[in-house]
């Protein structure tokens, strides 16, 4: 595998902006959230570690729960459009305030399908907390209340996103140099 400093273009959003980030993130929860049933289920793999941080930053009563999905073809950079629940919540979540936590939004395909899939369990309530937005993909029109931050439409890695499952356990949110990175795959692409 080669050294991630080959390949990166950019930090994009260094450590102590996404505590500070996650920290206001987790006050805000706190308190919209006061006095309610918070369920926080996590969309494996690439949200782990932004829920693990999310969740230290939340001072109120809240469980958690998994679901891992996929829409993407082989090689995984390419969404099908088609999204497969590969692990399903293993809790009933009728009357939850279930708050999805997200690494990425991009064109919104995915995440608007779970949305679909988890409103018919009857939630008390039902909203997304993403780190990470790519805005300007976006495909379809989904509420998301909780953004960390706003992204350029760039192909990024770490801090819990992966590129070719590698480099997830950044403590930084870094842009691949597409041009550096497919001379070192020998054609890789985004």
């Amino acid at each position: 595998m080669w050294d991630y400093r080959d390949f990166l273009g950019e930090v994009l959003i260094d450590e102590p902006a996404l505590r500070a980030r996650i920290r206001e993130l987790g006050q805000q929860i706190s308190q919209d959230y006061q006095g309610g049933n918070l369920l926080l289920v996590c969309i494996l793999r690439g949200g782990v570690m932004f829920l693990t941080d999310l969740m230290r930053s939340i001072d109120i009563p809240h469980a958690i729960e998994f679901m891992a999905v996929s829409s993407y073809g082989v090689g995984g950079r390419e969404s099908t459009g088609q999204v497969r629940i590969t692990l399903d919540l293993n809790i009933d979540i009728t009357d939850w305030d279930v708050l999805l936590v997200e690494d990425i939004i991009d064109s919104g395909l995915t995440l608007s399908s779970v949305l679909d899939l988890l409103a018919v369990r009857k939630p008390r309530s039902l909203r997304v907390c993403t780190l990470l937005d790519k805005f300007e993909r976006r495909e379809v029109d989904i509420p998301v209340e909780y953004v960390g931050f706003r992204i350029p439409n760039k192909f990024v890695f770490g801090y819990g996103l992966d590129i070719d499952d590698f480099y997830r356990g950044l403590p930084f949110v870094g842009v691949v140099d597409l041009e550096k990175y497919q001379k070192l795959t020998g054609g890789g692409k985004e």
